[in-house]
């Protein structure tokens, strides 16, 4: 090799004619971002993810050391509800999605729940239990019934007839009609007043602020969310129903179900339950074998719809 000759691996002749065509396609100049470049300084790990603005956002309201725990998992919660919603919007804006790219998104999201179910003995089994009694209660009206992401992730997984509070749904008389739907959908009714039945200021702070979102999200997945497109695409595909039968008992049975153990740990105490924070009505709110809400009901017999959620809902509450 003679003296300044450069060795082939580091010959850069094609990737800048690379991004040459790629700025040019875009009538620009490729000199001036290679000067960016040339300024800029280095990317840092801390920087990419925003990690001090991240370990800024927890915040307790009381003196309770174990709600930093509470917060920081109702976080992680969040994230994870984000990262389904990613995988939910590929599959419902994809032009031509086909079953291969389905199933793996669907693996994803089914790993998400895996570790959301997975990782909610922190919630049962993390916090003292007279610490969270207390410190609960520096935090009304507010309630996890309250997560707007999760409702998102329900009406991109189903036809919202399948939310709708079960002996409701025959009432239905036009199901493609959003706001009849939104009017009915079984989550309402979690958030009442035990003892009057009327609307919890939980309810109403979520209703003011998220109804809007939620109607337009009926409206753009109505004929695009996971069920839609079974039945359009995918009714013969084993594979695809295996992994939706999958994501049908991970949202709808195990992840309410974890829900359900740990406010019995915290809040049943006889002879009266303790109230949930906000007044949401958990006891009728929880249990999947009173809602039974099922996202693909097709996928599933008569028999295994009529005992939904029992098998699981019999196992014993972790003391």
């Amino acid at each position: 090799m003679k003296k300044h000759e450069q060795p082939p691996s580091l010959d850069y002749s094609v990737q800048l004619k690379k991004l040459q065509e790629k700025y040019e396609a875009m009538g620009q100049d490729l000199s001036s971002y290679l000067d960016g470049l040339l300024y800029s300084d280095y990317l840092t790990y801390w920087d990419y993810i925003h990690l001090d603005t991240l370990l800024s956002l927890q915040t307790p309201r009381t003196r309770f050391k174990d709600e930093m725990v509470f917060i920081v998992y109702h976080q992680i919660t969040e994230l994870y509800f984000r990262l389904i919603r990613w995988e939910l919007e590929q599959i419902a804006t994809h032009a031509h999605p086909d079953a291969s790219f389905v199933s793996a998104r669907l693996a994803r999201i089914i790993r998400y729940f895996k570790n959301l179910t997975g990782s909610f003995d922190i919630m049962t089994e993390g916090m003292d239990k007279e610490q969270f009694l207390k410190f609960r209660m520096a935090l009304l009206p507010a309630s996890g019934f309250q997560s707007a992401q999760y409702r998102l992730i329900e009406i991109a997984c189903t036809d919202m007839i399948n939310l709708v509070a079960i002996e409701e749904r025959d009432s239905i008389s036009n199901q493609s009609d959003v706001d009849e739907l939104l009017a009915h959908l079984y989550w309402r009714r979690g958030a009442t007043e035990l003892a009057t039945g009327q609307k919890t200021l939980t309810l109403r702070q979520f209703e003011e602020k998220y109804m809007e979102l939620f109607r337009k999200a009926g409206r753009d997945f109505g004929g695009s969310n996971l069920n839609a497109l079974l039945r359009k695409h995918y009714a013969g595909n084993t594979e695809v129903a295996g992994r939706l039968r999958e994501l049908d008992t991970l949202a709808n049975v195990l992840w309410p179900l974890a829900h359900l153990r740990s406010a019995a740990r915290y809040l049943q105490k006889d002879p009266e339950d303790i109230k949930a924070t906000g007044g949401t009505n958990w006891q009728k709110y929880l249990p999947p074998r009173f809602q039974k809400i099922i996202f693909f009901p097709d996928l599933w017999t008569e028999t295994e719809k009529a005992e939904w959620g029992r098998a699981a809902f019999a196992r014993p509450v972790p003391e």
